[in-house]
């Protein structure tokens, strides 16, 4: 299951990338360096998963699909090797919609992104 996510979130970023006017259409670099983990320690189940470039103004399509990330787990997401994009902002909705915006993150620079709701405060932990 854990490796059809993977499939499904790298497959989904590709498409969704190669359709932004801009994204996906310059030169290959040596790798997607933009890859990183995300684990969810928010202590709700995420029902929607959304990674976008930070000068998009729409989020896209939700990269978990049918699929949910329980508060524990732990899901790697790929990108293509052409992406460009420095930074990227990252929304999760719970099953009512209720959501939580981390802006301007610079995946060039972070390889795991812990994701915390603490006291009724969004952080996230970075390394």
């Amino acid at each position: 299951m854990r490796n059809l996510k993977r499939l499904t979130i790298f497959v989904a970023l590709v498409l969704g990338f190669m359709c932004i006017p801009g994204i996906g259409t310059s030169e290959a670099s040596a790798q997607g360096r933009q890859d990183f983990t995300l684990v969810n320690r928010t202590g709700v189940e995420i029902y929607a998963l959304y990674v976008t470039p930070h000068s998009v103004d729409e989020w896209g399509e939700d990269i978990l699909g049918a699929d949910t990330l329980l508060s524990g787990e732990e899901l790697d997401v790929f990108f293509s090797v052409r992406e460009r994009a420095k930074f990227w902002d990252i929304r999760i909705e719970d099953e009512d919609g209720n959501y939580i915006e981390w802006d301007r993150l610079n995946l060039l620079e972070i390889s795991k992104v812990t994701l915390y709701y603490r006291n009724k405060k969004p952080t996230a932990v970075v390394e």
